[in-house]
């Protein structure tokens, strides 16, 4: 099939390595280079470096122009495929090829429609998560869904995630368009009673609380990012934990919920069932390390943590 391919993040890109591999990739859709990293200089979406190796024509834009419209008339695609593209599509996008527009959703709709599905699949607990190939219609990833995958959740961060999310992702819509081209794609339509929402993750959801659970400050581990960070403050000084689990039996005993305790190597935060055991920090102003080399820098082998302010 010709493909027109819309998408910007690195959860895009392996879609977009099995498309052309086995479709005509007429056109890439992408958001403009911006600063998307520590530094100050624009770099490309993920998508447009690896469509630019592919030798693919590369389109940028924040929105649907006139001028972009015209640049997906002139393509002549069977059917345009989305990932993580982030832009609103209009009417005329979504009826201009036959076969309309399919999305790459990081979720098993109907549960978890929205801007962070991977998140709050790990924030809620969830035992499982997938990837919905679905339609795009006028509401947010309310169209209806024709292949999901899943894989487990448990333990993983929103990167590993993502990568087992991508993957299955691309897998899936293959199998999409093959279904599509010889006329045995079936729709299901989504179960409403069954609907939930994943908002934008805020920074302050992921802050560490010594009023919650061990598991769930564990669970904002691992659905921190550098966008949203798990962060708190420790003997007064903030602190980014970057790997963190609950804690089993401890010599010294669990501390008390806002207390902190350094055994050896072992840092522990007592939380309001028991206590987080910090495997990887960064401390402000500094670069990331073992929880046991920052132990090992502190004088005071106890005290208060709390959330960061």
């Amino acid at each position: 099939m010709r493909v027109v391919f819309m998408g910007t993040p690195a959860f895009a890109v392996p879609s977009l390595e099995r498309l052309a591999a086995c479709h005509e990739v007429a056109l890439v859709l992408t958001r403009p280079d911006a600063v998307r990293s520590r530094g100050k200089r624009l770099e490309p979406s993920p998508v447009k470096a690896r469509a630019l190796e592919l030798g693919l024509p590369v389109y940028e834009t924040n929105r649907i122009t006139p001028e972009a419209l015209d640049r997906l008339r002139e393509a002549r695609a069977d059917v345009f495929c989305v990932a993580a593209y982030g832009c609103i599509l209009p009417d005329a996008v979504l009826t201009m090829a036959p076969h309309g527009c399919v999305n790459v959703h990081a979720s098993l709709l109907p549960r978890w429609r929205g801007a962070a599905p991977i998140q709050r699949s790990i924030l809620a607990g969830d035992a499982e998560t997938g990837v919905s190939i679905m339609r795009i219609g006028h509401g947010v990833d309310t169209g209806a869904y024709c292949l999901q995958g899943s894989t487990p959740v448990p333990g993983k961060t929103a990167d590993e995630l993502t990568a087992d999310l991508a993957r299955i992702g691309a897998d899936l819509l293959v199998r999409a368009l093959d279904q599509l081209a010889d006329g045995t794609c079936s729709w299901t339509e989504q179960d409403e009673a069954l609907v939930t929402h994943a908002p934008k993750i805020e920074k302050a959801e992921l802050r560490l609380d010594p009023a919650a659970a061990a598991a769930d400050n564990v669970r904002r581990v691992l659905a921190s990012s550098d966008a949203a960070p798990a962060r708190c403050q420790v003997a007064g000084r903030p602190l980014r934990v970057l790997r963190a689990s609950v804690a089993g039996p401890a010599a010294g005993g669990t501390p008390a919920a806002g207390s902190f305790s350094i055994a050896g190597k072992r840092v522990l935060l007592g939380c309001a069932d028991g206590a987080l055991e910090l495997a990887a920090v960064k401390p402000d102003g500094k670069r990331a390390m073992d929880a046991g080399a920052w132990a090992a820098g502190q004088r005071d082998k106890g005290g208060s943590w709390g959330v960061l302010s």
